[in-house]
């Protein structure tokens, strides 16, 4: 690689940073504040002092360029609806008198105020609060939070670009506020919105911003004209306004396709875009539409979303063609490092090997300077990291860790046969009303029940030696006898056992399957301060000996009623790991769902009437575009009949979805042949029951009609005005009712009072239907 001239040194620079802290010090201080132990200027502080951490730490690495703005207490989403004053009515009392207990109030509702709806971010893991639209809404710029997290930054000395969601995004992610008609689009809401942006920019270049990175990843999605025609209108609006910085348009999780010929056009000073494999396309689109001439190119070379070192000599080449392509090419990662773990140095639990192959967000920052410094001086000023980098690359290529011929062989021998029922949906349901017995509506759990201080306690005191496991298990006894006693007085008809020996629906997995490798430290953030530790998928799939037959099996000793087996599908165990990037996602989910396999035989051997394979990650997972949907659907639809067909009729085969938009996959729903499957349903208003019915779904399904992610309790006649409304799109014989979601992050007493309504309103449903109403 030549190099660049010192006037087009290349910058390094990164779109959003991990927010928790090393030891996830904002969602301690952030769950302080709700329990009344923290106050507001103490988790202000807490705030202020991770994003020092944060800024310090990429200055250190290389970075020129750090980003300001991404920072946020729950969700960035949220934070755009305050900056722009879309707060909903509902909640609009709270906030004029508390800015901080409203904020929250939105994302989790209080007990007299729903919260705003949450659903996943695009085909990621991470969950933001939809905002609230109507034709009634006005707009107000506050741009309070960006100046000042950008003036924090400028005050160490730091060169720094303020994040903004983009308003073409923004507008697209919301839906018609409660009241207003379906049929509302809130993207005719455009022209009221930009001056709001305008204000804001102006604001920020005030306060002395040079650059602005505005955030459109829903251009990478199939786009109708119309949405093409706002955003140009948009770009050129707000690109033609005298008083502003610099803007910097971004979009991360693959090709921009149509949308990138319009940004290109627009007069705005720059863009951001994937080339990761993701987002390969883009490079000839760019190239297509004449590049950016006299433009800032940020080419995200380095990915994002996973956690794999970086192929240098691939990055530097895509690099080199860029350099004909733009103006200035600066380098970034894909898109924010919000969506991997903060340092794999930390892992010293892992093979010094496997560590050798991993990059989270400290390392990909340093790959990212790393290659800055090649664009800009020429490879020989990295010549020992290249070296470094070849050898980690080929150590994984060669690794016997990655390769295991007896399930390749068993994965390769796989037949359509194995992938179907041996009886169709209607012979099995009338085999398993004839075995289960169960009422009109069913009651059910989604599966776990609360995570108390007491069983995270135990955990860590086994991990520590300071109980041993004769003690923990007796503990987990415990807690199951609690549980199922519960269910049974409550008046639960398919009980579960609780789940109290797992630490997280896939870690648990990974953890007893080859292939896989647990972090210690490795939090990611799902949603306000719910982290997860995605495991890695490392090499090839395999079940030594059943995960959780036992526990099951105990649970199943303590009563008469079904006990569900609980089960995390094979789409699920790989959106929520950061997967292998070395064979077609395809292949690595036919190795889970052979592992589950087994584990389904063994559940149902062992007496296990109902089995529950929860796949919420399947929406998540489809891609971002039509056209690549087909391929998708079928690896995904195959695994999860792979991991269940075995069973005989009478076995009920559940599963579960949650926190996403099913309206467009309802025929790979309908694909999956399961018996049962539930929903999340109560914040989007029963959607998805109209969304079935409309389909023709012909299988029993259970709209949640309890929101777990909120410590409100539901009461009976909300439970029950919920399931009327199911009952208008499915048929009672074929309505379950249960929560939206597993019951983990709740505490017991809301647990209790809240399923105690479920059963009311059940049961009030199931009187009236006798009586012949409603």
């Amino acid at each position: 690689m030549t190099e660049q001239s010192a006037a087009a040194a290349a910058r390094a620079t990164v779109y959003g940073y991990p927010r928790q802290g090393r030891n996830r010090e904002l969602k301690k201080a952030v769950e302080g504040y709700w329990q009344g132990r923290v106050d507001a200027a103490a988790l202000r502080e807490t705030a202020a002092g991770l994003r020092r951490t944060n800024w310090r730490q990429l200055a250190d690495a290389g970075i020129h360029e750090v980003p300001s703005g991404d920072f946020s207490y729950y969700d960035h989403v949220l934070d755009t609806s305050v900056m722009v004053g879309a707060v909903p009515e509902r909640h609009r009392a709270t906030v004029d008198a508390d800015e901080t207990q409203g904020y929250f109030a939105m994302a989790r509702g209080t007990q007299d105020v729903a919260p705003l709806e949450m659903t996943k971010w695009f085909d990621t893991n991470y969950h933001y609060l939809v905002p609230e639209l109507g034709p009634d809404t006005v707009f107000a710029a506050d741009s309070t939070k960006q100046v000042g997290e950008l003036t924090e930054a400028l005050a160490l000395g730091l060169t720094a670009r303020p994040v903004l969601l983009g308003p073409v995004t923004y507008l697209l992610l919301a839906k018609p506020a409660p009241g207003v008609a379906a049929d509302f689009e809130p993207l005719t809401l455009l022209d009221r919105l930009l001056p709001v942006y305008a204000e804001i920019l102006a604001d920020l270049r005030a306060a002395g911003a040079d650059w602005v990175q505005l955030d459109e990843p829903a251009l990478v999605q199939d786009r109708t004209p119309a949405e093409l025609t706002a955003a140009a209108r948009a770009y050129r609006e707000l690109g033609g306004a005298a008083d502003r910085p610099k803007l910097l348009v971004a979009s991360y999780f693959g090709r921009l396709g149509d949308a990138l010929p319009v940004l290109a056009k627009a007069p705005v000073d720059g863009l951001a875009l994937d080339f990761t494999e993701s987002g390969a396309a883009n490079l000839e689109s760019l190239a297509a539409v004449g590049g950016l001439p006299g433009k800032r190119l940020v080419a995200g070379v380095v990915d994002g979303r996973n956690i794999w070192i970086n192929d240098f000599e691939k990055s530097l080449a895509t690099l080199g063609t860029l350099l004909g392509l733009a103006g200035q090419v600066d380098v970034s990662a894909s898109c924010s490092l919000l969506h991997v773990p903060l340092d794999a140095t930390a892992e010293g639990d892992i093979d010094p090997e496997i560590v050798r192959w991993l990059a989270f967000a400290r390392q990909k920052s340093a790959e990212i300077a790393t290659l800055a410094r090649a664009l800009t001086e020429g490879t020989a000023a990295i010549t020992a990291e290249l070296a470094a980098n070849r050898a980690a690359l080929a150590s994984r290529a060669g690794s016997a860790l990655t390769r295991d011929p007896a399930v390749r062989a068993r994965a390769a021998a796989v037949t359509d046969a194995d992938g179907r029922r041996s009886q169709p949906y209607a012979v099995r349901t009338a085999a398993q009303r004839a075995h289960l017995r169960l009422p009109l509506l069913p009651t059910t759990t989604i599966g776990s029940f609360p995570q108390t201080t007491e069983l995270r306690t135990a955990r860590a005191d086994l991990r520590k030696g300071r109980i041993d496991t004769a003690g923990y298990e007796e503990r987990i006894r415990e807690e199951i006898r609690e549980v199922v006693t519960f269910q049974e007085k409550t008046g639960i008809d398919v009980l579960v056992h609780g789940e109290p020996e797992r630490n997280d629906m896939v870690q648990y997995f990974a953890e007893q399957l080859t292939g896989y490798v647990a972090t210690r430290h490795g939090w990611v953030q799902s949603y306000g301060t719910r982290y997860v530790r995605p495991p890695v998928l490392v090499g090839d799939i395999s079940r030594p000996e059943p995960m959780t037959v036992r526990w099951t099996s105990y649970a199943q000793s303590l009563t008469d009623r079904p006990v569900k087996g609980m089960l995390t599908g094979p789409v699920t165990m790989l959106a929520w790991s950061f997967v292998r990037d070395d064979q077609p996602l395809g292949d690595t989910a036919r190795q889970v769902a052979l592992a589950l396999r087994d584990e389904v035989g063994d559940l149902e051997a062992a007496g296990t009437s109902v089995i529950q394979v929860d796949e919420p990650a399947l929406r998540e997972t489809l891609p971002l575009r039509a056209a690549d949907h087909a391929g998708y659907l079928a690896w995904a639809t195959e695994s999860f009949r792979l991991t269940t067909a075995g069973v005989r009729p009478e076995t009920q085969i559940h599963t579960h979805m949650c926190y996403a938009e099913f309206g467009d996959i309802v025929q790979a729903i309908d694909d999956l042949d399961a018996d049962v499957i539930s929903l999340e349903a109560a914040r989007s208003h029963m959607q998805v029951a109209g969304e079935l019915a409309a389909h023709g779904y012909p299988r029993e399904a259970g709209p949640g009609v309890y929101d777990i992610h909120s410590p409100r309790v539901p009461s009976a006649e909300e439970a029950t005005a919920l399931l009327r409304k199911g009952l208008e799109a499915i048929p009672a014989e074929r309505l379950w009712v249960n929560p939206d979601c597993g019951l983990k992050t709740r505490g017991w007493p809301e647990t209790r009072a809240s399923l105690e309504n479920l059963v009311t309103a059940a049961r009030a449903i199931r009187t009236g239907l006798a009586a012949g109403g409603s």
